[in-house]
């Protein structure tokens, strides 16, 4: 099983074939799901103590598996959040599973981990963030946003009157529900901001709310650059007032949003990103990179350290030592190097072709507002910050919203999912795919007259 035999050379031979196949398709099926039971028929059973041997495993996954798996890099698929890697992190996701690299320690991983680095600290200087500046790759936005805030409490702990116990999070309705997750696990209590007209959180909204329970007991506020189900951003200049004000940790969830830092069209947008104290973007949604990865990046590192480091007597030579180690910045201890791919594209095409294909996911969708705006069946819901546009199809019920995604899917013209808003289904695309085009647009809009 782990030596290398002549067998095993051509299986390795026939996954780069198939892997290669793969990244050479344009576009790539769309494909769909499949029920327990048809899996079932084809592939029930597939353990067993002998073994099927690779070649017979992989046309398993090949010819039945992998069809029931949504590409999520489909020019067409417009639901959640989709993930276009480039070709390049897509190759170079094999290179790091191939590798055998443990990347949570400097001693173990040290040009796996400097690598990365260098990945955040493109991210970092986009925020606008110090040089000290620093944080790790982590699996996603759910770990990032509870792995900040575990710093907020810890540090804001630190530094409280005697007897005070900071407990409270200020976040809107309109923050990711991890957010309310972290709540739970860290069993802190989340405080709504009221948004505005334009569903942002302000200053103004946000002064009020800490005044009325008291601001000495929140140790963060979460402010969104880019909210999932609208791609809002947040009047950060504003917010970051109050939490200098109020001494309170600025924590900004990018993980979808935060990439249009690299598009000068929207950059004014995000004044004030550059006050956080933490921030997350995840490089899996619109900077191109493969699941999973979330950067992860703290004004004061140390400040993690302190908060997240694990002791226990095997780990004294690595925490005895002044190295930079990735675990010591987040929840968990065993680690992937996943900012590689991301910093492998990087340094493949110059950071020049991530902005421009930002810049052409936000013309597209520019294009796409237009487009709905000149449908006399259709409405824009809320004009767009950035590549996400919910808009509704006049005079359609939710039964209607959902019989037209599922015959898109069953059709293989797209996928593309109703969300809803305040009781209302509605129809939503998320554009962050460079390769989705006009014609795609045009094509699903016209399916809804």
């Amino acid at each position: 099983m782990h030596g290398f035999t002549d067998e095993t050379k051509a299986l390795g031979e026939d996954i780069l074939r198939y892997a290669a196949e793969r990244l050479a398709l344009d576009p790539v099926p769309l494909d769909s799901s499949a029920t327990k039971a048809d899996l079932d028929a084809v592939a029930g059973g597939a353990i067993t103590a002998k073994g099927r041997g690779g070649r017979p495993a992989l046309q398993l996954f090949e010819e039945h598996l992998a069809l029931a798996c949504l590409s999520t890099d489909h020019p067409r698929y417009l639901s959640f959040i989709p993930c276009a890697p480039t070709r390049e992190a897509a190759m170079f996701d094999l290179v790091v599973g191939a590798s055998s690299i443990y990347a949570g320690s400097w001693l173990e991983g040290a040009g796996a981990v400097y690598a990365e680095n260098q990945a955040l600290r493109w991210i970092a200087d986009l925020v606008g963030l110090p040089d000290e500046a620093g944080g790790s790759f982590v699996q996603g936005g759910t770990i990032g946003n509870l792995s900040a805030l575990v710093t907020a409490r810890a540090a804001a702990r630190e530094h409280a009157a005697e007897g005070v116990r900071p407990y409270r999070i200020a976040a809107t309705v309109g923050s990711h529900s991890s957010i309310a997750t972290a709540c739970r696990v860290m069993d802190a209590e989340q405080v709504p901001v009221p948004m505005n007209d334009r569903m942002q959180m302000t200053g103004a909204n946000l002064r009020k709310v800490l005044e009325d329970n008291g601001p000495e007991t929140f140790f963060a506020v979460v402010a969104t650059a880019g909210s999932t189900n609208f791609g809002v951003i947040d009047d950060l200049d504003s917010i970051a007032d109050v939490c200098e004000e109020f001494g309170i940790w600025f924590h900004v969830d990018g993980a979808y949003g935060g990439a249009g830092l690299a598009a000068p069209s929207v950059r004014d947008k995000y004044t004030g990103v550059e006050r956080c104290d933490s921030f997350i973007v995840d490089p899996h949604k619109w900077l191109f990179a493969p699941f999973d990865c979330c950067a992860l990046l703290y004004r004061e590192p140390a400040l993690a350290r302190v908060a997240h480091t694990q002791h226990a007597s095997y780990l004294d030579v690595l925490n005895d030592a002044p190295d930079w180690n990735p675990t010591d910045y987040s929840v968990g201890l065993t680690r992937r190097a996943r900012g590689l791919p991301f910093w492998f594209s990087l340094v493949a095409n110059g950071t020049d072709a991530y902005t421009t294909a930002i810049e052409q996911t936000l013309e597209i969708t520019r294009f796409a507002e237009a487009e709905v705006g000149r449908r006399d069946y259709l409405e824009v819901v809320r004009d767009a910050d950035l590549s996400v546009l919910v808009f509704r199809r006049l005079d359609w019920s939710t039964q209607d919203y959902h019989a037209w995604s599922d015959g898109l899917l069953e059709r293989q013209e797209g996928f593309v999912v109703p969300t809803s808003h305040e009781g209302e289904t509605l129809a939503r695309f998320a554009i962050v795919n460079p390769r989705t085009t006009r014609e795609d647009i045009t094509a699903i809009l016209d399916s809804m007259a």
